[in-house]
């Protein structure tokens, strides 16, 4: 018999959100991912469109069906350092070749700029999208990336699944260059608009022409480690 606090409505908060994020990351459809949770497609659709209160114990499947936990489903995990999990004992680390790391950087998102700036090394995130094998960026005018035009950058992006304690990080060194072709800012804007989140005008257009790109993931499953015992 379940208890009262099993029973109790959870306040959904951004939970929608996260559901249609998570799932659309792993690549599955909302009927692979309802079959995943037990739970009717239709309801998960509502799910995923409205703040529906959910139960803990449908928390818990939905969290299980997207690899992940009911506190970050809910937002717990905001604020709080990444890479913060124990590390997990049987985990194996593997190179990705070239095509693998395009692969991880072609759906954008957030990536950090490594520059030489007036006051030393600096790392600059910058919300990116990937277009014809180079990384596409906005900034503002007069700003430290901007002034960085023809410099040698590095960039990289990384993702962490603190639940199992694993992840990848791509990292490429290229030359940083300011899109000066209006035809080709517009066909930017139109077809990879980064959009930043700092908001601001951000006018100018950056691209960074990898020389060299490189990449790692660390995965589940890998060997015991010695001495323990299965």
């Amino acid at each position: 018999m379940r208890s009262t606090h099993e029973n109790r409505p959870v306040d959904p908060g951004d939970l929608s959100r996260r559901v249609a994020h998570r799932r659309t990351e792993l690549g599955l459809t909302r009927k692979q991912m309802a079959d995943r949770a037990r739970l009717d497609p239709g309801f998960l659709e509502h799910l995923e469109t409205n703040p529906v209160p959910v139960g803990v114990g449908t928390l818990t499947r939905l969290a299980d069906a997207l690899d992940t936990t009911v506190t970050d489903l809910l937002g717990g995990g905001r604020g709080v350092p990444a890479g913060a999990a124990p590390a997990n004992a049987r985990v194996q680390v593997e190179e990705l070749d070239r095509a693998a790391c395009w692969a991880k950087l072609v759906p954008g998102g957030v990536g950090r700029v490594v520059l030489r700036a007036p006051g030393g090394l600096a790392a600059l995130p910058v919300n990116y999208r990937v277009l014809d094998a180079t990384v596409v960026c906005r900034t503002a005018a007069g700003g430290a990336l901007a002034g960085a035009a023809g410099d040698e950058v590095a960039f990289e992006v990384d993702r962490l699944d603190e639940a199992f304690a694993t992840g990848w990080s791509v990292l490429l060194n290229g030359t940083l260059s300011v899109v000066s072709d209006q035809d080709a800012a517009q066909w930017f804007r139109q077809h990879a608009d980064p959009d930043p989140w700092a908001g601001g005008r951000r006018d100018v257009w950056m691209r960074i022409k990898p020389t060299v790109i490189t990449g790692r993931i660390i995965r589940p499953g890998g060997p015991s480690p010695a001495g323990s015992v299965e």
